[in-house]
């Protein structure tokens, strides 16, 4: 199960928020699947939160409020801003779509790590052993949307 604990070097970098969610969902020992499932949320987005790296909504506050039973005030005023994302990497690179798929990975490069510890356990996903896909999607309005696949041995 994902943790944060007080030794992380990532600690000082992250919200307030995220000591107060980690240590309720420890306590409750919830995966961020089980969260997203409260939630009505991918699991991704529930461990982004957790970073600080994605927005609260109201909903998102109360439901986090009850299922973890942390006061909701305190969970509202530690949630309700803006994300400042990005802490965590000093130098993003120049050309600008390299740029967006490597504000993907700093956005939620700790969800998803916490994610694949939580399904796989320790380790991490092969970049040696690893296939990448890329698809074009047209929603119903004729928009184009990326689809990048990423598969690595664990």
């Amino acid at each position: 199960m994902a943790t944060l604990n007080a030794t992380d070097p990532l600690l000082p970098r992250l919200p307030s928020s995220s000591p107060t969610l980690f240590a309720a969902k420890a306590n409750k020992g919830l995966t961020f699947a089980e969260l997203g499932n409260a939630l009505g949320r991918d699991e991704v987005a529930v461990a982004a939160l957790f970073y600080g790296q994605a927005q609260a909504s109201a909903a998102d506050i109360s439901k986090l409020s009850e299922v973890l039973d942390i006061p909701h005030a305190q969970l509202q005023s530690q949630l309700s801003g803006f994300p400042d994302r990005g802490h965590t990497v000093d130098l993003p690179p120049k050309e600008p779509l390299i740029y967006r798929l490597f504000e993907i990975v700093q956005n939620y490069g700790y969800a998803y790590k916490a994610i694949l510890n939580e399904k796989f356990g320790d380790g991490i996903m092969s970049a040696i052993a690893f296939t990448t896909k890329v698809d074009k999607e047209l929603d119903e309005q004729g928009n184009a949307w990326a689809v990048i696949t990423l598969r690595g041995k664990w």
